[in-house]
């Protein structure tokens, strides 16, 4: 491979990492906002929005993202007039600022276009018009800067545009390494300014033998004309903050202040001292005598220098600069850049190599089951035991590979936030989201799929669920509704909830359309379970009036379908006027399960082992049943369980001299008998997904490879169950 086909593999990473941070920034800028529409006085809302959207600025500068960069610039813009107290925080900034996100991720999908999509740039210039225009409207009177506020009496460019600034750049050496590029602030610059002279300063690059590439010698000075102000144009390099000395002298600048920056710039040394003078000199800069022009100063004395040019405190901003340089050795020690903080805290890591690594700690499992097995036809003790504690090391090592792709739902929970806000607009409803549990954790691939599913459930509960404030106040119940959030582990699975407490599912108005549509008999007796499952068929619905947002039942076929293909399973439950209750339970992971092995019949089946309760001998109530049936019912300390004959319901042969057991296995709320021929104990299982052909038995999760090669079949217990229930009678009346 070439170096340019290597720089340019580089280039494409560094892109792809631009866009998943800018993405994230846009979450909190987004979330931010949410805090600060219902509490507009939340000062660190407000900083960590104007945050999120200057990084994102910075960042897309350095990539050369102009579209990014620009409509970014008019949003911050609008917040920092709200952070300053130029502009009242109303419902149309709130609205306008929300907006600006979603065009920021409109901006941000259409980078891969060349050229920029007309229809994404007409949006974006329509939004920054109205939040120029924001800009205009009358706000409350600013507060009077004090005497001591550093930059009170600087003239902006905007009352002098037609003369020059002095704009005096010096890049520290850890920027390159820090990942920026110089020369792409310059470029930014230069999209609102007009560079008249730029002089680029390299006389502290060494020789080649001592060159360092990943340090940085350059600094800049420029002369500039701007009808922007010493904000806009100090905002160019606050993202480099930490990596730059940035000094800039207005047009109306005095000799004084030129001779303060010169002694800021060489101190003492008479050479550089010329060096600079004679750069200013051909960039146009007329300096008078130090006499002329520092009356009263001592011969020697440097005029005191204008405020820092950093956004941050002048104090503050010294000190880190200091303690920034005196332990750079340390820093660089090794060759590395030795920062600490949350920067050292996390890794960005490609999903598809951590994803390869969890399918090689899949086979290292089967693997070290062969070396167990054969350990135990060996009969050598040692091996038995190096065995086992290989397998011990397998199983942490798993565990810990799959927490690697372990998240917490609550960043799934907080997209709904925005949701609810703008359909509460819409809708002109009053909601609140409650939000709990969100520190659960689930694999990411199922965070992922989960998402669209609960989205389509969130708009049924605001759109159908949840009544207007009117209606609510009429029914006896506070004027805002409640729409809850809730997730937790419960054995072995995650199981979320989706609650309202709206007007609820009307029974009568189900078994009405399901008996005009004839999917039910019209004397048919159904029980609430049966009634509420109802409108998971396609296309069932009971909404008087279908809209855009949703309609409790349009889709729902679509959301079970998703949850059962992540092995899932969803329910209702609804009281008339009080409210419905949406319950979804997921697998942790669809990767790696501890099971239970059995044996029916000559093959294997795997259960999840977090479903199994208890493992009995046959009872007799089983013995005496017809071999025809497939199931029924024993008594188990007094309590009445159904059985279910796994042989007999897949037509597996059966040896009726072989003692078989009954595997109390946990399902929806209750316990069912699994009938097997052998129990096998636990087993560490590495599911594998079954082939196309075999995507219609709802009964089998996937399959396994056990130690000695034989392959086990992974049992869905819910799919199993609810497939017997409409297998029994079939086979009853046949």
């Amino acid at each position: 491979m070439s170096q340019h086909d290597d720089d340019a593999e580089i280039l494409a990473t560094a892109r792809a990492g631009f866009i998943d941070e800018a993405r994230e920034n846009l979450q909190q800028f987004e979330q931010a906002l949410l805090v600060l529409e219902g509490d507009p006085q939340d000062s660190e809302s407000l900083n960590a929005a104007f945050r999120a959207a200057h990084t994102i600025k910075g960042t897309a500068g350095l990539f050369g993202f102009d579209t990014v960069v620009s409509f970014t610039h008019e949003a911050e813009t609008l917040l920092e007039a709200l952070r300053s107290g130029k502009r009242a925080l109303d419902d149309d900034v709130a609205a306008a600022l929300f907006e600006s996100r979603d065009q920021i991720e409109r901006l941000l999908d259409d980078l891969g276009n060349t050229p920029p999509t007309p229809a994404v740039q007409a949006s974006s210039e329509r939004l920054a018009e109205r939040l120029r225009a924001l800009m205009g409207k009358a706000a409350p009177p600013p507060a009077q800067p004090s005497a001591a506020a550093p930059e009170a009496a600087e003239p902006t460019a905007a009352a002098d545009s037609e003369q020059p600034w002095q704009l005096s750049l010096r890049f520290m050496g850890d920027a390159l390494r820090n990942g920026l590029d110089p020369l792409a602030f310059l470029r930014y610059l230069s999209s609102f300014a007009e560079l008249q002279h730029m002089r680029m300063l390299a006389e502290s690059v060494p020789t080649l033998e001592q060159l360092d590439a990943e340090h940085c010698y350059l600094g800049f000075e420029v002369r500039l004309k701007t009808e922007a102000d010493r904000e806009r144009i100090l905002s160019v390099f606050e993202f480099a903050a930490d990596d730059s000395d940035v000094r800039l002298l207005p047009p109306s600048a005095s000799a004084a202040d030129y001779h303060a920056l010169l002694e800021h710039r060489c101190g003492k040394d008479p050479a550089a001292r010329q060096q600079l003078l004679a750069v200013w000199q051909a960039q146009g800069v007329q300096l008078l005598t130090r006499e002329e022009a520092a009356p009263g100063t001592e011969p020697g004395e440097a005029p005191a220098l204008p405020a820092v040019e950093r956004r941050a405190e002048p104090a503050a901003a010294a000190a880190a600069g200091g303690e920034r340089r005196a332990a750079e050795p340390e820093r660089r020690q090794g060759g590395r850049d030795r920062r600490g903080g949350d920067e050292t805290r996390f890794v960005r890591v490609r999903a598809d190599k951590l994803d390869r690594l969890i399918d090689l700690i899949g086979e290292l499992v089967i693997a070290g089951s062969g070396a167990q097995m054969a350990a135990h036809q060996e009969q050598s003790t040692l091996m038995m035991e190096a065995a086992t504690r290989v397998m011990d090391l397998v199983q942490e090592t798993r565990d810990g590979a799959l927490a690697l792709r372990m998240v917490p739902i609550g960043e799934t929970f907080g997209r709904y936030q925005r949701v609810v806000r703008d359909m509460t607009k819409q809708l002109g409803k009053e909601v609140e989201l409650v939000v709990s549990g969100g520190d659960t954790e689930l694999d990411k691939s199922m965070v992922d799929g989960i998402a669209d599913p609960l989205m389509h459930l969130v708009r049924n509960s605001m759109d159908h669920g949840l009544e207007s404030p009117e209606q609510r106040l009429a029914a006896g119940k506070p004027r805002s509704g409640q729409l809850a959030l809730h997730a937790y582990h419960e054995a072995g699975a995650i199981v979320i909830e989706v609650s309202d407490d709206g007007r609820g599912l009307s029974r009568e108005r189900i078994i009405a359309k399901a008996t005009e549509r004839g999917l039910i008999l019209p004397d048919q007796i159904l029980s609430d379970h049966e009634v509420w499952q109802l409108i998971f068929l396609p296309g069932f619905s009971t909404a008087e009036q279908v809209t855009d947002i949703s309609g409790r039942g349009v889709g729902m076929d679509v959301v079970k379908r998703n949850i059962e293909a992540m092995r899932g399973t969803i329910a209702l439950s609804s009281t008339p006027g009080r409210g419905t209750l949406t319950q979804i339970r997921l697998p942790l992971t669809l990767a790696m399960i501890d099971g239970f092995l059995t044996l029916v019949g000559g093959v294997h089946y795997v259960l999840p082992l977090a479903m199994v309760s208890e493992c009995i001998d046959l009872p007799n109530e089983c013995h005496e049943d017809s071999s025809e049936r497939i199931s029924g019912t024993f008594n188990l300390r007094g309590e009445v369980l159904p059985w279910l004959d796994l042989g007999a319901f897949y037509s597996l042969p059966r040896d009726p001299e072989r003692r078989r057991s009954v595997v109390v296995v946990r399902s929806g709320g209750g316990r069912v008998g699994l009938i097997v021929d052998r129990l096998l104990g636990e087993h560490q299982t590495v599911i594998k997904p079954l082939s196309n052909i075999f995507q219609h038995l709802k009964a089998l999760a996937g399959s396994t490879i056990l130690g000695s090669g034989d392959v086990a079949l992974v049992l869905d217990v819910v799919g199993l169950i609810g497939t017997a229930v409409h297998t029994e009678p079939k086979r009853n009346t046949s």
